[in-house]
């Protein structure tokens, strides 16, 4: 009875889920971080002889990038799991 027969549809696969959902913190979290200004327009502490506001701007852009990629790979992973469920479902 379990059985899923040809006649029956899958259920459709949820939109919002845990994977998405950290998705769209990895792609929100430097738009956040760079529009709080207050958090760090000041100039201590120097690194370098570059103030914190200018190091601290430049940090984020490779955080940035690698919260980008992050996301990236986490997308096409899901899209493929979908897919795969998808066909999967198909199959059967």
């Amino acid at each position: 009875m379990s059985e899923v027969t040809q006649d029956q549809e899958q259920p459709p696969m949820p939109v919002v889920t845990s994977v998405r959902v950290v998705i769209a913190l990895c792609l929100l979290t430097p738009f956040v971080a760079m529009l709080w200004v207050s958090s760090y327009a000041r100039v201590e502490p120097v690194v370098g002889g570059v103030p914190f506001f200018y190091w601290y701007q430049m940090l984020w852009v490779v955080v940035s990038t690698a919260l980008t990629m992050l996301a990236y790979r986490l997308w096409h992973r899901d899209q493929r799991a979908r897919e795969a469920a998808r066909e999967g479902g198909a199959e059967r």
